[in-house]
């Protein structure tokens, strides 16, 4: 049986850094990479994967105290990095 996703009560807010990750990397990834939504999410893209490597790195580094789940992490982290980087190199292949 799958481990219960109900909070309890040693739960921090770090707990919740993977996740919020995973969202914010969501959102950069497909905003930098599906074409039709570029020109409209160009600045959240941006902002959203910068917050998700900073939340990932963070999430990384308490889930290997034991508070989180690491693959959440490193999922956002990724993301958002790919997101980032595709939206930077957008920006900068447009401005040349």
């Amino acid at each position: 049986m799958p481990e219960s996703t109900a909070p309890v009560r040693t739960d921090t807010p770090a707990t919740a850094l993977g996740p919020t990750a995973l969202v914010f990397g969501v959102l950069s990834a497909v905003g930098a990479w599906v074409p039709a939504l570029v020109w409209v999410t160009l600045p959240w893209a941006i902002l959203a994967g910068a917050l998700a490597v900073t939340f990932g790195v963070a999430a990384i580094h308490y889930a290997r105290q034991g508070i989180g789940r690491m693959w959440t992490a490193v999922a956002g982290t990724a993301l958002g990095g790919a997101g980032f980087a595709g939206t930077v190199t957008l920006l900068w292949a447009l401005g040349a």
